[in-house]
């Protein structure tokens, strides 16, 4: 499966441990990253469609737009 990215509003340490089960749920465990660092926050994942993405984080509380 393909990489997606996503310029999010995970912001933080706290940000990525409240979306961690949800991604989990729909990419599996160590198939997605945030870096916090970039400004636009960018979120890879692997192992699961943009929509799956978009609405785990949805369900979050966060937003994610593909790039």
């Amino acid at each position: 499966m393909e990489k997606l990215t996503f310029k999010t509003n995970i912001k933080c340490g706290g940000c990525v441990a409240t979306v961690t089960p949800y991604l989990n749920k729909v990419a599996g465990e160590n198939n997605w990253q945030v870096d916090t660092q970039d400004p636009n926050k960018l979120l890879t994942v692997e192992g699961a469609t943009a929509q799956q993405v978009k609405e785990a984080l949805q369900e979050a509380g966060y937003k994610a737009e593909p790039l």
